[in-house]
């Protein structure tokens, strides 16, 4: 299976969760996409003591998930791209189109 996850918030426990479960789908054997929107872009900065959100965002990338950032949502909060490529609506588009369930964090 193909899972698309879209995270649109930067809610530590939200964005924990998200990833959780990308990791447990590649940990399955399916491929997992996750696309960051809105204040998602800001995953990389969200510090919480309860929720490691560093730990399974690393453990994602290492595993070879499919990580993409929203551009325009990226230069409203005036970031760069750090662990992902900037991407775009198209490509937001067709990871919907190339994925068997689509699921949304936000």
């Amino acid at each position: 299976m193909k899972l698309g996850i879209i995270l649109n918030s930067n809610d530590p426990e939200t964005a924990w969760n998200a990833l959780r479960l990308g990791n447990t789908a590649l940990g399955a054997g399916h491929e997992a996409s996750v696309f960051l929107m809105g204040s998602g872009v800001e995953v990389e900065e969200i510090k919480s003591e309860k929720f490691n959100v560093p730990e399974v965002l690393g453990k994602f990338v290492k595993d070879k998930g499919n990580l993409l950032a929203c551009g325009t949502c990226l230069k409203v909060r005036q970031q760069e791209s750090g662990v992902c490529p900037v991407s775009t609506m198209p490509q937001l588009v067709q990871l919907i189109a190339d994925s068997d369930k689509v699921v949304t964090f936000g």
